[in-house]
């Protein structure tokens, strides 16, 4: 990369850390416990957690006796999903800082995990593409992908332009907007004498099931769609989330 790319940037930022402390691990471990009921892995199957930030759902999985490894672009999330006291004491997890756009060399894998909406970053559909052959080229034959993505018609029709959180003694202006083909959230950190310390902005292409379908349909098979943590039936109009869950097809 020439260029830093927004991801790099604003995931390897700590304000990205105390913007989203919030999230649940709670939440995390009884989705994966929903997934693996739909998907029956082996039960010491090999497992790629892809973009797994600071490795909660990695160190979950872990935990239930898979074999994990969890890897990001983020030097500063993988070192602290390694740093971890959970992560630190399980044999059978290992993390790697690595560019989701290119394979893994050596290695194979039963399922590859891209959960959180932790697709869509780039600018092209050519680098999607790349992401999917690269998933498909470390899975082993009938090998399991998992995508777990927003739902893009439900965020566009519920999208909230502006929101102030504080959080560590900091203030984050955030501001979102939608152009057709991006949602794009601008994130400025505002210290506690009204200094501006730091300005983001995340963009996330706006993917429907249908492009989806047409990503995967080279080497994969969607097996099932999923719309919430809980496994309910994917619904366009009502759902938060749009879980694909795809096999190898060549």
């Amino acid at each position: 990369m020439s260029k830093k790319e927004w991801f790099a940037s604003w995931f390897d930022s700590p304000y990205y850390h105390m913007l989203y402390k919030h999230r649940d691990d709670n939440e995390a471990q009884r989705f994966l416990s929903n997934l693996l009921e739909k998907i029956q892995l082996p039960s010491k199957a090999n497992i790629l957690d892809l973009a797994c930030g600071k490795g909660r759902h990695a160190t979950s999985l872990a935990q239930m006796g898979y074999h994990v490894m969890g890897a990001d672009l983020s030097e500063n999330s993988i070192l602290s999903a390694m740093q971890s006291r959970d992560a630190h004491q399980l044999k059978n997890l290992d993390f790697l800082v690595h560019d989701m756009r290119n394979p893994i060399k050596g290695v194979n894998f039963d399922a590859v995990f891209n959960l959180f909406t932790s697709f869509g970053y780039f600018q092209t559909i050519e680098e999607n593409q790349r992401v999917c052959q690269a998933i498909h080229q470390m899975l082993k034959s009938k090998g399991i992908l998992v995508i777990d993505f927003l739902n893009a018609h439900k965020v566009q029709a519920n999208l909230k332009a502006l929101e102030q959180i504080n959080s560590e003694g900091l203030v984050f202006n955030i501001e979102r907007w939608y152009d057709s083909n991006h949602f794009y959230k601008k994130i400025e950190v505002i210290d506690s004498k009204n200094i501006e310390m730091s300005t983001h902005i995340e963009r996330v292409q706006a993917l429907e099931f249908s492009d989806f379908k047409l990503l995967l349909e080279p080497h994969f098979k969607i097996e099932a769609t999923f719309g919430s943590y809980l496994m309910e039936d994917f619904d366009h109009q009502n759902s938060d989330r749009l879980i694909i869950i795809a096999k190898k097809t060549t």
